[in-house]
């Protein structure tokens, strides 16, 4: 794939969201396998790459105009995820009080079911899901209309924006799913999933937003 800033478009030319998706998606899975594998990375690093994962989520409605940082994540595609959520499930249970083993345990499990490279075939690039814990203007707003907007930023010239429709899982599969997949790494707390909804935001429109020839707000071909 052309660099983004070498990326020149034909007139009426859609440029594929691939770009995205391998830049939020890829950026992440990088990240969590360079912490399981113990590599040296920088704090500056880490932070940069932790802008794939908290995008601001835009909103409006009853708790008016509304942008609030999200730690989003993709999931598998529905016909993977009770198979996973039972690995999930496994590994929570096995954890102890003060167990210093169990994030890095959790997180070879991520890469195993989420981000090896060999199974980006089952991942779901058709949603990105969130845990909503404040119930606050994002809540009021989704339970209104749910008409919302990710805006995602690494500097200095990355940016993405993605359109779509938030739906809330206040009872189902997603909900489990996410608050399993958090608390895969961090100390679990199952009793508290029953107060943390998912908001599943269904992909509609995908944007460059990015400071280069590609960006500046151009519309990208979604699906891929």
């Amino acid at each position: 794939m052309k660099n983004m800033k070498e990326e020149v478009l034909k007139e009426g030319e859609l440029q594929s969201s691939e770009s995205f998706f391998k830049w939020a998606f890829e950026t992440r899975a990088k990240n969590v396998m360079a912490i399981y594998n113990g590599e040296d990375i920088s704090r500056d690093r880490l932070f940069l790459n932790f802008t794939s994962h908290n995008p601001a989520l835009v909103t409006n409605g009853p708790g008016g105009l509304n942008a609030s940082i999200k730690g989003v994540g993709f999931v598998p595609k529905r016909e993977y995820m009770e198979e996973v959520l039972e690995k999930y499930i496994t590994h929570i249970n096995s954890y102890k009080n003060d167990d210093k083993e169990y994030s890095q345990r959790g997180l070879k499990l991520l890469v195993e079911v989420l981000y090896d490279p060999a199974i980006r075939h089952t991942i779901d690039f058709t949603k990105i899901i969130t845990l909503e814990m404040a119930k606050n203007h994002t809540w009021q707003n989704a339970k209104d209309n749910g008409i919302a907007t990710y805006i995602f930023y690494q500097p200095p010239v990355v940016s993405y924006e993605l359109r779509g429709k938030l739906e809330i899982d206040d009872d189902g599969l997603y909900k489990k799913f996410i608050n399993a997949q958090h608390d895969v790494y961090h100390a679990p707390n199952m009793e508290r999933w029953e107060k943390r909804p998912a908001l599943v935001f269904h992909i509609e429109e995908v944007y460059n937003n990015s400071a280069s020839k590609a960006g500046f707000g151009k519309q990208m071909k979604y699906p891929i």
